[in-house]
């Protein structure tokens, strides 16, 4: 068995990384791809690896020779890899191809040594490796049978987004056996490029020999190996978090990212926060029946996306604004305050952050679950002289709830003082008392010194909108949040969402109980596991303190190495002690994480 690496080429999207370097020789956390794909293959006892140089070729050769690979390297050499593309690479190698059974490589590509290993292992002789596709996903794809016959080769300009979910996207490694190329490939990569030229690619031959009665290849699924192809600095940057060989550093470049997650293979996101019930398919398909529409259409300015905010949560226009998420809000708001604020420890990060340390006043609950209630506050406060006081309701990572009837009292109490009193009820209608808003227009009118945001985002499950609104009865307040803010502050489907949003109160209504069933059920099996202290929570997450041998951080990192699950470690936010914060998803998800959590506290 040899193998035939194809490294020709430029890399042009790799911008200055490639400017004086083939694209295989960028690294992933320090370790060149070619070394990397090098070392891997050596394990194998190849015969030989034959690869295709072009782009800064002698460079390449030079710094293979200083890797001490034992495996015989053999170069051939593209001088015209500027002009073609990989069918030309190939076709200078096929002699190779027809001489022993091949496994054949791109040399962009990062993997784990499994996805390999279960190529080599697997009796067929002939295969392309091939993974379900995701959205992540760029090039061909292939549909196949229930016995791994390719049916049909499907070329990016032919992708059908219909039938997305019958796709696989080949991973770009192949084995041939000599056979094949003497009898399959080999005739046809010589037919197809002299026919169509060489600024074509390899696998448009196999979607030629696909069509016969015998192909002679098979397809390989992958079952969660973890693989990743590199074109540009953005699949560098994941990449470097996929593969990143301290398990401890990542988990601190998946926090880094802030979202975005839908970009790594098999990840379940239990670190932010959403409503796992909500939207219902039917709204969706809304959504995607404007999409032409509202993607090549301009979105409202905050007038009147003001009117329609205004006209979702029955407040007047000029008491409320709405946001590019919560986020933009929170941070006009804390930049146009001014003053001793009081903050909660641990909350919401993003309200301290954007205040100054000097003028904060920090309130820590001396207890573990981090719980208070208002004669906490009152009674910590009192004698501050804070003129702002910030209330996440219920709180983050906490889940503490205060009720309704108490927030008012609060209200109150803020209002006799001067104080401006901030409260965030993103995540108050996952709480067992579900009339519990305080974005209510007397209660705006009475009380001018009550801000109240709410991420919509996180209660009706939309992050990827980024929509929040920010209400109080101080309407100057509102008029300079709302010129401080871009005239198009959010995009057209967001604006759309809100515009056929209440239609589907119902189905919300539905949801929020949907979640408070299963985040009972959750907390419940969290209790039953040994080593894990589940905190009572009115939120859509739970706070665990972890009471046994292992640490927060510990677990943080072998639930993404052993299991692909991200929860937040947040034992920084608490003086360093054992604390994480699970999102509640739904009942099958959940039990995933129970079961992962079980067998590391027992182990």
């Amino acid at each position: 068995m040899q193998a035939i690496i194809l490294a020709a080429g430029m890399g042009k999207r790799l911008k200055e990384l490639t400017r004086n370097n083939t694209k295989c020789m960028v690294k992933v956390n320090g370790i060149t791809m070619i070394e990397r794909m090098l070392g891997q293959l050596e394990k194998h006892h190849l015969s030989r690896i034959v690869i295709v140089i072009g782009y800064e070729g002698q460079k390449l050769v030079d710094f293979i020779g200083t890797l001490g690979i034992q495996t015989p390297v053999v170069y051939v050499n593209n001088p015209i890899y500027d002009r073609t593309n990989n069918i030309y690479s190939l076709t200078l190698a096929k002699r190779y191809l027809t001489q022993e059974d091949t496994i054949l490589l791109e040399s962009d590509i990062i993997f784990e040594d499994s996805v390999l290993d279960i190529l080599m292992q697997d009796e067929r002789d002939t295969l392309a490796l091939v993974d379900k596709y995701e959205s992540w996903m760029d090039g061909t794809c292939i549909k196949i049978d229930e016995n791994d016959n390719i049916i049909s080769f499907v070329p990016g300009k032919n992708f059908d987004f219909r039938e997305k979910d019958s796709y696989y996207k080949t991973v770009n490694i192949y084995k041939f056996s000599r056979h094949f190329s003497e009898t399959h490939y080999v005739p046809f990569l010589e037919a197809y490029s002299s026919a169509l030229g060489n600024n074509e690619y390899y696998e448009q031959v196999l979607r030629v020999i696909a069509v016969l009665d015998n192909p002679g290849i098979k397809a390989k699924r992958l079952d969660g190996q973890c693989w990743y192809e590199i074109d540009d600095i953005q699949d560098l940057d994941i990449a470097e978090s996929m593969f990143a060989a301290d398990d401890n550093k990542k988990a601190r470049l998946l926090q880094r990212r802030f979202g975005g997650y839908w970009r790594y293979p098999q990840l379940i996101d239990f670190c932010y926060l959403v409503n796992p019930y909500f939207p219902p398919k039917r709204l969706l398909e809304e959504m995607k029946s404007s999409f032409e529409c509202l993607i090549s259409q301009y979105p409202s300015g905050m007038r009147v996306n003001s009117l329609l905010a205004a006209k979702n949560f029955n407040v007047h226009q000029e008491n409320i604004v709405i946001g590019n998420g919560a986020a933009e809000l929170i941070k006009s708001l804390m930049l146009n305050i001014s003053g001793k604020t009081g903050f909660v420890n641990p909350t919401f990060a993003e309200y301290p952050n954007r205040y100054k340390k000097e003028d904060s006043v920090m309130f820590t609950p001396d207890n573990a679950d981090f719980h208070y209630g208002i004669k906490d506050l009152t009674t910590f406060f009192a004698d501050k002289q804070i003129e702002n006081l910030v209330v996440v309701n219920p709180d983050n990572p906490s889940g503490n709830y205060i009720s309704k009837a108490d927030l008012i009292e609060l209200t109150g109490w803020a209002g006799e003082r001067g104080v401006r009193l901030i409260i965030d009820e993103s995540f108050a209608d996952f709480a067992v008392e579900s009339d519990n808003s305080l974005i209510d227009q007397k209660i705006l009118k009475d009380n001018p010194h009550l801000y109240v945001i709410k991420s919509i985002s996180k209660s009706y499950g939309v992050p990827g909108l980024r929509l929040g609104v920010l209400t109080s009865g101080d309407r100057n307040m509102i008029e300079i949040i709302k010129k401080d803010l871009p005239i198009w502050n959010i995009n057209s489907f967001a604006e759309f969402y809100m515009q056929i949003a209440e239609k589907y109160t119902r189905d919300y209504v539905c949801a929020l109980e949907l979640l408070r069933k299963e985040r009972e059920r959750f907390w419940n099996e969290l209790k039953k596991i040994r080593g894990i202290r589940p905190i009572p929570s009115q939120a859509n997450y739970i706070m665990l303190e972890i009471t046994g041998e292992h640490t927060s951080q510990y677990i943080t990192k072998k639930l993404i190495q052993k299991y692909n699950l991200f929860v937040k470690d947040i034992s920084e936010k608490v003086g360093g002690r054992n604390y994480l914060r699970v999102a509640v998803r739904d009942t099958e998800d959940n039990d995933i994480l129970l079961k992962a959590l079980r067998e590391l506290m027992d182990n």
